[in-house]
């Protein structure tokens, strides 16, 4: 077994006996009598006997390039029965009246290409015997290829119930939760500490809303390669559920954004983040910025700001440059002092700016009184500036065809193996709402960016808020990993992916990929 792998105890094997009599007979007398040990085995035993049950046919989908399994292929029977592979690529099927019998299953997979008979029938047919097991490769066209599932329920159930082996601790349900809503991920004590926004139950359709976290150890201390999974420990309640982690009395979803580490006046490490807290998504009733009590394990207030006040607060993903921490929104236009005293101080921000010098030209400037520079509104005043125009910096084109690409949300990391920045975003009005996830790389933490290359296409199906985790990067940074909140949310499709919808999903990125050769060109455009 793998260092970083964790073997469950629902992945023993019960003794496989004829009869209730020599099932409990050998299980009593080879275990000692421990009864959370005797349990895993006795029970098991009991249910196979009462009812008959077979073992499940295993049907695993792996990636043709890598052989590693793939997470999210959904298989349906000819009469509608869904099944979806875990983050081990594998379906446990078990149907009564089709096991022991040839099936066909249709397939679909975001990013993978699907088998098609000579009838042009997309998926494939097998015979499925009980015990018995069957493997497919598919051809990926993602360059990202899909490793797993982070958060909810279920991760590696068909992998448990098949007997094989989970690289997770709780590897069927984690502090009671079954789905959570776009990552915010820092290093703050030796530790990555996660949150997360909306949180669901299992126990009931409302969750909390008032932020979640958890913790992880970094690969390096202890914890598990990046390529395996995030053995995460939730702030849990009493009852084990996730616990607010910026709980407000006066109620409301609290979502925090530019979670940042920063030296205080001491120099202590002190970890703050933006908040809104929201009535919905449209009204707002406060914002702010918190800073994370160690002692009380959770985020205080330490900051409430002007609501009309819309950019001089930490914002988006944060990366720390050059004494600075900037904020990527999904560009980086807003910036302050690298110091949690400055960070507390709305009058310190700096916002990038398109101004207008003596002579009537254009330029980019850094301005405390100024505004940040969107994409939409670059592009509209260099287009119009009957004068000197500057090179844009946020104007994203995809690298084949040339046409614009309208950046919605993500990170901006430095890459050490690519001695460039580099980003990676969703595009905003995509061959789908929020499910494309583009790449490009710049000279300097501001831009130029572009041209982009697509990584990973969600048809019909949202990926928003993606985000790099530098703090996983492999090779000196030739690997590289970020995740994004997959869901139906805004994507028109009425139809969730069971356990997958509204929860988060690793992608791993080899920028060696000479698919990400266009990217490159930027080079020679350097400012």
């Amino acid at each position: 077994m793998n260092d970083n792998q964790r073997k469950s105890p629902l992945t023993a094997e019960p003794p496989q006996f004829p009869t209730l009599r020599l099932r409990l007979g050998t299980a009593i007398g080879n275990v000692p009598f421990d009864m959370k040990r005797a349990c895993c085995w006795i029970l098991p035993a009991l249910f196979a006997f009462t009812t008959h049950a077979e073992p499940p046919f295993e049907l695993r989908f792996v990636d043709a390039d890598t052989g590693r399994g793939i997470p999210l292929v959904e298989a349906w029977t000819v009469n509608d029965i869904p099944y979806v592979s875990d983050s081990h690529g594998r379906i446990a099927f078990d149907e009564p009246g089709l096991l022991g019998r040839r099936v066909f299953f249709n397939l679909r997979s975001h990013g993978y290409e699907m088998p098609k008979d000579g009838l042009g029938m997309v998926g494939v047919r097998v015979r499925t015997e009980a015990g018995g097991r069957a493997e497919f490769k598919l051809k990926r066209v993602n360059i990202a290829e899909r490793l797993y599932r982070i958060t909810g329920q279920g991760i590696y159930a068909d992998s448990l119930r098949l007997g094989h082996e989970a690289p997770l601790a709780n590897p069927l349900l984690n502090g009671e939760v079954v789905g959570q809503d776009s990552t915010q991920a820092a290093v703050y004590r030796g530790r990555i500490r996660w949150f997360w926004g909306d949180t669901s139950r299992a126990s009931y359709p409302l969750g909390h809303f008032q932020t979640a976290g958890a913790v992880s150890q970094l690969p390096a201390a202890g914890g598990l390669e990046p390529s395996v999974g995030v053995d995460l420990t939730y702030h849990t309640n009493k009852e084990g559920f996730s616990r607010p982690m910026a709980p407000m009395k006066e109620g409301g979803l609290v979502w925090i954004d530019g979670l940042s580490t920063l030296p205080d006046a001491q120099d202590a490490p002190t970890m703050l983040s933006h908040f809104s807290r929201r009535k919905s998504l449209a009204v707002q009733h406060e914002h702010g910025i918190l800073r994370y009590d160690d002692d009380k394990e959770a985020f205080v207030r330490a900051k409430t700001l002007d609501l009309k006040d819309s950019w001089r607060h930490p914002r988006g993903q944060a990366t720390s440059h050059n004494g600075y921490v900037y904020f990527a929104h999904p560009f980086a236009t807003t910036r302050v002092k690298a110091r949690a005293e400055q960070a507390l101080d709305p009058n310190a921000y700096e916002a990038l700016t398109l101004t207008t010098n003596k002579t009537g030209g254009l330029v980019y400037a850094w301005q405390r009184n100024g505004t940040p520079i969107a994409q939409k509104t670059e592009a509209a005043r260099i287009k119009n500036s009957p004068r000197e125009q500057p090179s844009p910096l946020l104007q994203l084109r995809d690298a084949g065809s040339g046409k614009p690409v309208l950046a919605h949300a993500g990170s901006i990391r430095w890459n050490a193996h690519r001695q460039r920045w580099i980003l990676i975003v969703t595009e905003h009005y995509g061959s789908s709402f929020l499910g494309e996830v583009w790449y490009a790389e710049a000279p300097e933490i501001i831009g130029p960016w572009g041209p982009a290359v697509k990584i990973a296409t969600h048809e019909k199906y949202s990926f928003y808020n993606p985000v790099h985790h530098a703090f996983f990067d492999q090779k000196g940074g030739r690997f590289i990993y970020f995740e994004g909140t997959y869901t139906k949310m805004f994507s028109g499709n009425k139809v969730a992916t069971p356990r997958y919808d509204y929860n988060q999903i690793m992608y791993r990125l080899d920028l060696d990929d000479p698919r990400l050769a266009p990217t490159r060109m930027n080079a020679e455009n350097e400012r």
